[in-house]
């Protein structure tokens, strides 16, 4: 998809990067469920703190590279117990995602995570990136929670 598109020069970085930080702080003014945003200039890299229900907070980074803007959210360490048929869940919940998918990341712990070309990046889709990952981890992290760490629940 973005493997044939030119990279962005710094010029556009910079014009894409503005938009970003726009759309982010209308989120922050408008929308109760963003709690915070960090901001690394240098990387081109946002933090948007959400608060949740299932999962009470958790934070999304989104990283902006030359040809595209990487998204992801930590959702929950690797598990303790139950390994095939936590991970039998999160892949049977992968085929209903879009844009996103979840991985194991450092230290096998789980994250959410998907990326958009630069040139998909408008004000439209980052809001249905953030809406679709706070779905997501909303809809997943308690039944995942309840197999991957079952002892920890009374019966």
């Amino acid at each position: 998809m973005t493997e044939g598109a030119p990279p962005f020069t710094d010029d556009e970085l910079h014009v894409l990067s503005a938009r970003i930080d726009a759309w982010l702080d209308r989120e922050l003014a408008a929308n109760p469920t963003v709690a915070a945003i960090d901001r690394d200039p240098s990387l081109r890299r946002w933090y948007v703190r959400v608060n949740g229900e299932e999962k009470s907070v958790f934070s999304i980074w989104f990283t902006l590279g030359q040809r595209t803007l990487h998204y992801e959210t930590y959702v929950m360490p690797a598990p303790e117990e139950n390994h095939a048929a936590f991970y039998e869940h999160l892949l049977r919940r992968n085929r209903k995602l879009y844009g996103a998918a979840f991985l194991i990341g450092e230290e096998d712990a789980v994250f959410l995570a998907g990326q958009l070309a630069n040139t998909s990046v408008t004000e439209s889709e980052l809001d249905r990136v953030l809406g679709s990952l706070y779905a997501y981890v909303e809809q997943c992290f308690r039944p995942a929670l309840r197999i991957g760490f079952a002892s920890r629940f009374p019966s």
